[in-house]
């Protein structure tokens, strides 16, 4: 039976006094012009150093107002999918020189007031990865205009993940997340899916290298212009992660080896 690949505690980022940690907002866009400049102002002066938009070949002008609005912009010159945009924007964060890296969805549909909270467990070293949870707050999904089966689906898939991980995650479907420098370059995320369950993905590289992972409190609200994953979308996603979960145990049994869980 394979042991998990155990990871030092996390420590205290930027530890070197006089030094700030490198904070790099990244916002993975697809045909997100009408919401990214309100996102984008949104966000607390004074927390961030850098966003980076990477456009996953909008059919709108995301990259041009990215650019109007001075932020890094990349363009793919073909749709890669919403896990193809994360690995993008991971490697160029970590080519800039981040030590912290938060995703901010540029739809609007998470607060980017957060951002501090979502920072402040890897600045203190109690975290490699944080995730932000709607489920924390007793009815906030469903206040935030949450639809009713994406929220029982949503508590089901978390049962599960939570089952086959041997942990009491409130949530592991938010795409509210941030991650220190050094998870980044330890957990092999290029070798995941470039469609949605890239998120579920990492959750279970986390907890397989050992990595500490804390949750905080977020809202998050529902409208015409924010992304959302519809219910046929929706099912192959819930299949993808309960495929994932049971890679992940079929790994740690040392029955199938699987690349994603191994350096």
């Amino acid at each position: 039976m394979s042991s998990p690949v155990s990871s030092s505690p996390a420590a205290p980022v930027a530890s070197v006094p006089g030094r700030k940690p490198y904070v790099v907002i990244v916002m993975p866009a697809y045909n997100a012009a009408k919401t990214l400049e309100d996102t984008f102002r949104r966000i607390p002066a004074g927390y961030y150093d850098e966003v980076i938009v990477v456009d996953d070949y909008s059919r709108d002008d995301t990259t041009e107002l990215a650019r109007r609005l001075n932020l890094k912009a990349i363009r793919h010159p073909h749709n890669v999918g919403y896990g193809g945009n994360q690995k993008t924007c991971y490697m160029e964060a970590l080519r800039d020189g981040a030590d912290i890296v938060v995703m901010l969805h540029p739809d609007g549909q998470y607060d980017p007031a957060i951002i501090p909270e979502m920072i402040k467990p890897i600045q203190e070293g109690r975290a490699d990865m944080v995730l932000g949870s709607r489920m924390m707050i007793p009815g906030g999904a469903a206040a935030g205009g949450m639809p009713v089966w994406k929220q029982v689906a949503n508590r089901f898939l978390t049962t599960m993940e939570n089952l086959a991980m041997g942990r009491k995650f409130s949530e592991c479907h938010t795409g509210y997340r941030a991650y220190s420098r050094k998870f980044l370059e330890t957990v092999p995320f290029l070798r995941n899916s470039n469609g949605f369950v890239f998120d579920t993905e990492v959750i279970f590289q986390a907890v397989h290298f050992g990595f500490p992972i804390v949750e905080v409190p977020i809202s998050t609200k529902y409208f015409a212009d924010a992304s959302s994953v519809g219910f046929r979308a929706g099912v192959v996603y819930g299949l993808g992660t309960l495929a994932t979960a049971g890679r992940f145990l079929a790994h740690r049994a040392g029955v199938v080896s699987n690349e994603k869980f191994r350096r």
